[in-house]
Parts: C-alpha cells; sequence; structure tokens
C-alpha cells in the first residue's frame, strides 16, 4: 500500500447554482497531463469520501462543476466558506440549507493545489441532472418540541491553541482518572492535558512520543480518544487511539488491495512509573492497529464501563467504537456488511492483559459473543454502525451507542451482544441501498423481521440534527437523569430519558451565559459549533468546543 498524502483534506462542499444563463466556464484551466494527475491523487486521497461524479454524497455531485461555476469562486469558497455565507453569497446559502453542514475552510492550500485539483474536475464534462425535491425529507414528521428548560453556563477553562486557524483546539473528550478528582481532556493535535485549577496542563504529547502521528486532514484524526484503566492508580495503565499514515506499519486489521489505505488507527497502552505524577514518564507498547480508507469513521472511542466493579465481569476491558472507514462511500459496503466475521462498523471489547488475540497483544474476552466462533470475529460485541462515535451506559448498566448517519438518520441505540444494527444496508428505521444513492431511503421490506436487525432506540432527521453526539446523564436540577446529547455542527442541545417506555420522547434545551439566553453559535461566535461533552469526577457536566478550545461547565441550579 502507498503512503497517503497528507496535506488538508479538500471536501468540497459545493453546490451548482441553478441559473438560467448557459455560459461556459472554466476555459482557462490548464488541461496539463501532469497537472490533472496530481489533481486526482488529491482527489482521491482527500475528496472521494465526501462527492464523486455520480450522485449527490455528503457532499454534492461534482461532475461539471468547473463548467458552470466560475474558477476563481470555487477557489475561494474551498480556502474560506465561512466568508462567504457571512457575505450571503446565493450558493453558499443554497449549499448550507442543502448539506445541513459548513464545510472548513482551508487557507493554507496554494494556489497549485487549487489549480490541481481544478484540472482534474475540469475532466468530468457531464453536468448533473436536476433532482426536483429531496428525497429523503419528512421521513419523521413529528417535530422535536423545546422543553423551556435554560441551565447556566459559566466558564471553566481553555485549552492552548493548537493551530492558528479554527478549531483552535480540538478536543473530544473530559473525564476524570477513576478514583482521583483528576481532569483530563485531549487535544487531536496534541496529546492529553490535565486540568489543574482550571488550567491545562500537558500530561502525555503523543505527537512527540509517536512522530508519525498525523492530525490532518481534521474531521476526527489525531488523538481522537483515550480511556484510563480502572486500576490505575496502582497499575499506571491508561490507552489513546491515534492516527498515521496507510501504510506506516503492518495493520492487524485491513481490507481488500483494491482499496487503499489512507491512514491508520493504533490504540496504545502506556504504563506510567508514578501514577501520580503531573507529567507522564513510563513505557509504552502498541496493542492493535486497523487500516482506514479515510479520513472518516475510524477509531471515536476507547472506554471502560464505570459501572463494573472487580470481579465482574468485564471490568478491565476495553471497549472500542470503530466505523466504517468510509468504505461504504467508496461502493465497498461487505467491509461494513460483514455479518460478524470483520471489525469494521462495530463495537469492540478486548482483554488489554490478554494474549489470544490477532496479535497476540491483546485478548479475546470469553464472555464476547462471538468468542471462538469460526469464522466470527471474536472482538466484536455489536456491529452495524456507520460511526459510533459514542460509547456509554446509562444509569441502570444499560450499554448505547450514538451512531452519525450518512444523509438523513442519526441514531441513539440501546446495545445488545451479538446483534446487527443495520448499516449499510439500514439507515436509522429505513432501508438504504449502499450501491445506489444515499439520500434515498425506502420503507422496510414486509419480510423485514427475518434480517434480525436492531433498530434506534432514539432517531432524529437531518432537519434537526446532521451528526449526533452524545452527552452524559445531569444528576440533578431540572434535568435529573436525563442524557443531554447534541448536534456537532450547529450545537443544538437535546435531552431525553433513556429508559422512558415505549420510546424515549426528545426535547431541546438552552443555555443562559452571563445573564443573557444564547444559542451555542452565538457563544463561540461561529456558525460551526464543534460541540463535545465533559463529565469530571462528582459528574458535573460539561460542554466544549472546537472552534475557540473552551471548555463550559452547566451548571444545574
Amino acid at each position: 500500500m502507498k503512503n497517503a498524502l497528507f496535506v488538508s483534506s479538500v471536501c468540497f462542499f459545493l453546490i451548482f447554482s441553478c441559473t438560467p444563463e448557459k455560459q461556459e466556464f472554466g476555459g482557462e484551466i490548464s488541461t496539463d497531463t501532469n497537472q490533472i494527475l496530481i489533481g486526482k491523487a488529491l482527489f482521491e486521497k482527500h475528496c472521494s469520501t465526501c462527492h464523486n461524479f455520480n450522485e449527490d454524497a455528503i457532499g454534492p455531485n461534482l461532475s461539471g462543476l468547473t463548467r458552470q461555476i466560475e474558477t476563481e469562486w470555487i477557489k475561494e469558497f474551498i480556502k474560506n466558506p465561512s466568508k462567504s455565507i457571512e457575505a450571503k453569497d446565493q450558493r453558499a446559502l443554497e449549499l448550507l440549507a442543502k448539506f445541513k453542514s459548513q464545510m472548513p475552510g482551508f487557507p493554507d492550500l496554494t494556489e497549485q493545489d487549487l489549480d490541481a485539483i481544478l484540472s482534474y474536475l475540469h475532466t468530468f464534462e457531464t453536468l448533473p441532472l436536476e433532482i426536483v425535491g429531496d428525497t429523503t425529507s419528512n421521513l419523521i414528521p413529528e417535530k422535536i418540541q423545546d422543553s423551556g428548560i435554560r441551565l447556566r453556563l459559566e466558564f471553566f477553562a481553555q485549552l492552548p491553541a493548537s493551530d492558528r486557524v479554527s478549531p483552535l483546539a480540538k478536543m473530544t473528550k473530559m473525564e476524570a482518572i477513576p478514583g482521583t478528582q483528576r481532569l483530563m481532556i485531549n487535544d487531536q493535535r496534541i496529546g492529553l492535558y490535565e486540568l489543574v485549577d482550571q488550567n491545562p496542563v500537558l500530561y502525555l504529547s503523543v505527537v512527540n512520543a509517536r512522530p508519525d502521528m498525523v492530525s490532518k486532514p481534521g474531521w476526527a484524526t489525531g488523538v481522537g480518544s483515550f480511556a484510563f484503566h480502572p486500576e490505575f492508580q496502582t497499575n499506571g495503565l491508561f490507552y489513546t487511539a491515534h492516527t498515521e499514515p496507510g501504510g506506516t506499519q503492518k495493520s492487524d486489521f485491513g481490507f481488500t488491495d483494491s482499496l487503499s489505505v489512507f491512514m491508520q488507527w493504533v490504540v496504545t497502552e502506556w504504563k506510567a512509573e508514578n501514577p501520580t505524577a503531573s507529567v507522564f514518564k513510563g513505557t509504552d507498547r502498541e496493542i492493535l492497529r486497523i487500516d482506514n480508507a479515510s479520513q472518516a469513521h475510524g477509531m471515536q472511542e476507547l472506554t471502560f464501563n464505570p459501572n463494573s466493579k472487580k470481579g465482574d465481569p468485564d471490568f478491565g476491558l476495553l471497549y472500542i467504537g470503530y466505523g466504517d472507514g468510509g468504505t461504504a462511500e467508496k461502493r465497498f459496503a461487505a467491509i461494513s456488511n460483514h455479518k460478524g466475521a470483520g471489525i469494521y462498523s462495530s463495537i469492540l471489547r478486548i482483554d488489554p492483559a490478554g494474549k489470544d488475540g490477532a496479535n497476540g497483544k491483546y485478548g479475546i474476552p470469553k464472555i464476547n459473543p462471538f468468542a471462538g466462533i469460526p469464522d466470527k470475529a471474536g472482538e466484536i460485541i455489536a456491529y452495524g454502525f456507520r460511526n459510533p462515535n459514542r460509547v456509554f451506559w446509562d444509569a441502570t448498566g444499560n450499554l448505547h451507542a450514538t451512531d452519525i448517519g450518512q444523509h438523513s438518520i442519526e441514531e441513539i441505540n440501546r446495545i445488545e451482544e451479538g446483534k446487527f444494527y443495520g448499516w449499510p444496508v439500514r439507515e436509522g428505521t429505513f432501508t438504504i441501498n449502499p450501491f445506489g444513492s444515499f439520500r434515498t431511503l425506502y420503507p422496510l421490506p414486509a419480510d423485514d423481521k427475518k434480517f434480525g436487525i436492531i433498530y434506534p432506540l432514539i432517531q432524529l432527521e437531518h432537519d434537526e440534527t446532521v451528526a449526533i453526539i452524545g452527552g452524559y446523564t445531569i444528576p440533578d436540577g431540572p434535568l435529573k437523569g436525563k442524557f443531554v446529547f447534541g448536534d456537532i455542527p450547529s450545537g443544538r442541545l437535546f435531552f431525553a430519558d433513556l429508559g422512558e417506555k415505549p420510546q424515549p420522547k426528545v426535547q431541546t434545551w438552552g443555555i443562559i451565559f452571563e445573564g443573557k439566553e444564547a444559542s451555542m453559535q452565538t457563544l463561540v461566535n461561529h456558525d460551526r459549533v464543534d460541540l463535545k461533552f465533559g463529565i469530571d469526577a462528582d459528574r458535573n457536566v460539561y460542554i466544549m468546543s472546537k472552534t475557540e478550545g473552551k471548555i463550559y461547565k452547566v451548571k444545574t441550579n
């Protein structure tokens, strides 16, 4: 496999303007063969997850784009889409309305990069057929209602800027070391910080310890997650997940050679010499490496069951949430639809202290549903997820996962071990054709029960949220016992009682900051919030935004 070429991701969320003129643009775009090949490489490595030349995907069909839109407009939009939106540019506003998410800007791309990409795009001459209407709108006609509940936010801390442009810091997780008050948080570009008296102190620089680590292109790359062993205070063990370029080392799990490896996700076990030290010093070992076909949908979660006590069957077992790696969008549906035989699109559970795993560096827990079964992946506890970015337990011990959908449906799933959750042939309670248009969903077949698919506990359509992120259960106040979660791009906030029968009711809640009601977008002064949640040892819940690298404490009284 060739190493992935790492430059800033250019995921062109462009939209064709419906203008009456038949003018053709792009006459100035170079047709030099070498430049086209460079552009093709850039596109395949950094854009094909979101776009193709046959149909709309996460972003629009790009076939014929350069012949219908001014070249300079395309370049400027790639570099700074926020500027176009703020200027009320018609195309940019149509984009936002249609695809429900704002593309991040890429100001560091050179003119040569942009010219090469445009040269490649210009080789696709066919203009896309107009799609009349949205084929997947109003699948869930009931709209989420506002509860009227407003909770105060209090500024708590800010991570140092790890880049010069937004997002300033890329935190995804903040939790306390088990049995202590020590509050740990990651920056995907750097490593782990401890918040000491609300000030960040660098505990472990993963980027220095692992020189091959990359956090570009953005999204969920870099240090994606971490988890401290429940007995860290005595054994000094904790775990991180980070990304490296494809082909950096031999992987433990991969896929067909017909699909290139863009990057690899690596699980590392770290052992601190002194668990009470403020800066890590100790040893480390790699325990798992997995190939990923894109920058998307990789290893978003590492966690231990916080309710498990010593002597319980899953005490000390590491849970891993792993997505489809973008393989479904690349039309390799079988990599996800593996019937328990593969590890992609799955929630995994491994024993870091064991030796009978695929590479001898971890163990397969005997309690796993497929442990010891021929032609099954013993690491799996459930499968059929596009992007299980949070794995968590409710107050009664039930395991759940949030799952980011494709074009239409976001999910919260209650996990039953050994079960299939539908992706890539289901999105929510709808059928999807993984070899057709991802924008089109269909009713379930009459004989659906025979497939044994488990459907979401909660499903939300993309007119409510476009990228779900799970939070935590609020311990007291007007949302006592409710699970709070949100929409990553917009920062819209939701809650539900996960134990409510027959089905949890979802409502929205809001925030008050410095005496005034505000949205998360106004709070961070940006259309893209990049919302995440955190929790401390006393179960206080926090809201975090990558945009400014700030952390806010939710006040419940």
